[in-house]
């Protein structure tokens, strides 16, 4: 379920009020809830293609219910199409995504994103008021609905700074320790799925292939995350001998440690509504490398900007920016720190009441 969803749902469970979800699934933690009441909708054959149009149709009927009692509705983009509030976390007019794998899975890949395109130009037409998660999905929303302006409105991630605390050299003695890391050893981390190219990790192996050639490059990397391309991305490592300086570590549920543990987060991303992990890193108190056109670095004060990449296709720009990390990134810390310091007290309650405040206004 996704963590903003998760965060809404529980913010409103814990009002007091009736509560209803409309969804494929759930957090096992909403359901322990009384004044909850979750409508499960069937996926069959576990596919999201085919599931989609029941998700529609389920959703219409309760939001049309939910109304005529009184109630407020919020859809996420064009999962049901209604005229009420729509939380928008991803544009898929955006970005045209490059899947990978055999030709029926990119076949696939390609239909469903001229699914989705439609029903988010429906869905978002018919929107009462639109909720995006930074102003770089305002200005996507705009560009490719052409709704008015005063209808969409900015409200940003949250966070769970109990998750995601800042971190201190003992935490991250504790967190090397654990997972095995040598304590006098640099560590990036790239955290990001390895199905397409959205994420930007062909720019970083590019990258990191071509640091590693010189002799004094002492960091390594770390890989968190899954896909098709993931085993193609591993054998491209040990073609280039760089078995040892890329790890790659595949699903993790434990990505605060990972974070307490590292020296850096990596994310030169094609696109990116926000960029939670990023946000997450931030949080903890590592700098974090990320595309300036991503969600999250319009949160990146001026003293920050040397960590934002103007174009995630140029590896020779993200060789630069890593460069300068590793020989002054240590300037950088007071600030980061100060950052993190305002992501953590915007939580996801704080998110969560701005979002009901903003509809009820």
């Amino acid at each position: 379920m996704d963590r903003a969803n998760l965060a809404l749902a529980d913010w409103l469970a814990r009002q007091g009020g009736p509560v209803r979800l409309v969804a494929h699934r759930v957090e096992d933690s909403l359901l322990r809830y009384p004044n909850v009441h979750f409508v499960r909708v069937p996926k069959p054959a576990n596919a999201y293609l085919l599931g989609e149009p029941l998700l529609d149709a389920v959703g219409r009927l309760w939001a049309a219910r939910t109304l005529a009692q009184g109630g407020q509705v919020v859809a996420n983009g064009g999962n049901c199409e209604v005229a009420a509030a729509n939380w928008v976390h991803y544009v898929h007019a955006a970005h045209a995504p490059e899947p990978a794998g055999s030709p029926l899975r990119r076949l696939k890949g390609h239909v469903s994103h001229r699914m989705h395109l439609r029903s988010e130009q429906r869905a978002l037409r018919r929107a009462r008021i639109i909720l995006a998660n930074s102003e770089r999905t305002r200005q996507d929303l705009l560009a490719a609905t052409g709704v008015e302006a005063s209808r969409v409105h900015v409200v940003y991630l949250g966070g769970d700074p109990t998750r995601f605390p800042s971190t201190t050299p003992v935490l991250r003695r504790e967190a090397r320790a654990s997972l095995g890391w040598p304590q006098d050893r640099r560590v990036a981390l790239f955290v990001g799925a390895l199905g397409d190219r959205r994420k930007g990790f062909d720019t970083l192996f590019h990258a990191w292939a071509r640091l590693c050639a010189r002799r004094e490059w002492d960091v390594d990397l770390c890989v968190v995350g899954t896909g098709a391309q993931r085993e193609s991305w591993e054998r491209a490592a040990r073609e280039q001998g760089l078995g040892e300086r890329i790890r790659f570590l595949g699903f993790r549920d434990d990505v605060p440690r990972l974070m307490a543990a590292a020296d850096l987060l990596v994310s030169p991303t094609r696109y990116e509504s926000y960029g939670l992990g990023v946000h997450e890193a931030l949080c903890v108190g590592i700098p974090a490398l990320v595309s300036r056109s991503a969600g999250v670095a319009e949160r990146f004060p001026s003293s920050l900007q040397g960590l934002l990449l103007d174009d995630p296709e140029d590896s020779g720009e993200l060789v630069r920016r890593l460069d300068e990390w590793r020989s002054r990134g240590g300037d950088w810390m007071p600030a980061v720190a100060a950052l993190s310091s305002e992501l953590r007290a915007w939580t996801w309650d704080a998110m969560a009441a701005a979002v009901v405040a903003r509809l009820e206004a």
